[in-house]
């Protein structure tokens, strides 16, 4: 999606469930970008383990996937979404951004998985609640 694109589509957030989470191992990677605390949310669809630590979500259908949706600095968005394509594959086809609907309304972009990994679902929805044994976020 070209630098104009980005910007005329109006989707101005993020919504993320695994290694770009708070204190998570590519945090570090969207940090710069997020214009404040964000909320938990969720999002229709299938998350599952890769097995490779990082999870991979499925858009769409039953269940939901727990996460939390950031809004991005408006004067930042075209590099966010370059430097996070990058960071999640996308450029090589491993994730596609898209668009999704979140459990509060949002339209919002997230990354979503191809293809090519034996996936192993995740019943919580929660890539945290799954690695920790703990209840979903």
């Amino acid at each position: 999606m070209g630098r104009r694109s980005a910007i005329l589509s109006g989707v101005a957030h993020l919504f993320v469930y695994g290694t770009l989470l708070p204190g998570e191992v590519r945090w570090h990677h969207l940090e710069p970008f997020v214009a404040d605390a964000g909320v938990a949310d969720s999002a229709a669809g299938d998350l599952f383990d890769t097995g490779c630590g990082y999870p991979a979500a499925r858009f769409g259908g039953d269940r939901t996937i727990h996460g939390h949706t950031f809004p991005l600095r408006s004067s930042l968005i075209d590099e966010a979404l370059r430097v996070l394509d990058e960071v999640e594959g996308a450029v090589a086809g491993l994730y596609v951004r898209t668009r999704v609907a979140t459990g509060r309304g949002l339209v919002v972009w997230s990354y979503e998985y191809g293809d090519g990994l034996a996936l192993e679902p995740i019943r919580s929805g929660s890539w945290r609640a799954h690695r920790t044994g703990g209840a979903p976020d």
